[in-house]
């Protein structure tokens, strides 16, 4: 592992982390103009990451299943455009991350949200949903180096918890930027509108990964293993 691939290494969960914290402290300390600066770090959180994707040097057997992934997902999200929140980015995104490493987990997230934002619309959203669905792939990986990821229910269960997960990165992003006055109460009520939606994105998620886990998984882990894949 070269220096830089060790320092971006290194730096990738307190990139992650910095989104939130940042947030909190725009909250905490009533910055104004929270759009913008929150923006400008969920971009720099996601440059990092997809810097220290590059670091590792991957080399192209290792890319294209990280490539066809992404487009995969792609292909999902405007296959499935007429149901609101069924989606199976976030699906694919877990299968990516615990089959071929964290940093492929964040890059087909990322990756996806990006692509496909050319069909659905680019905009200051767009930077939230590649880290969102990055972030998904990410502790995907994390959980599956740990072996958290044996047990189907586990697998179920973080797909659940993705929906909601993603749900409240970008509502918060909302809610900071243009919920005015933003008071707990107005904040607490732009949360509970938006539950039912991310309820219905995990459960979709669920869904989605007790069709593809298995076979998905044992196919790719064939792959991994013959050409060395893994981050």
């Amino acid at each position: 592992m070269s220096v830089s691939e060790k320092t971006l290494s290194t730096l990738e969960v307190p990139a992650l982390l910095a989104v939130p914290s940042v947030m909190v402290a725009c909250v905490l300390l009533g910055v104004p103009a929270t759009a913008g600066l929150t923006l400008l770090v969920a971009c720099l959180s996601v440059l990092l990451m997809l810097a220290s994707y590059e670091a590792s040097r991957p080399l192209m057997r290792q890319l294209m299943p990280t490539v066809v992934l992404a487009a995969i997902a792609v292909a999902g999200r405007m296959a499935f455009s007429p149901f609101a929140d069924v989606k199976p980015v976030s699906a694919i995104c877990i299968v990516a991350g615990a089959s071929l490493g964290r940093r492929s987990g964040f890059a087909t997230g990322a990756l996806a949200a990006l692509a496909s934002n050319f069909f659905f619309g680019q905009g200051p959203w767009t930077p939230w949903q590649m880290y969102a669905w990055g972030l998904v792939g990410y502790l995907a990986g994390m959980l599956a180096d740990r072996g958290l990821l044996e047990r189907p229910a586990a697998v179920y269960a973080l797909g659940l918890s993705s929906g909601l997960l993603y749900g409240a990165v970008l509502n918060s992003w909302h809610i900071l930027g243009f919920v005015r006055p933003l008071t707990w109460q107005t904040a607490l009520a732009a949360y509970a509108a938006g539950f039912p939606l991310d309820v219905t994105h995990g459960v979709a998620t669920a869904a989605f990964l007790l069709v593809i886990w298995g076979p998905w998984r044992r196919s790719i882990a064939r792959v991994v293993r013959k050409y060395g894949l893994a981050d």
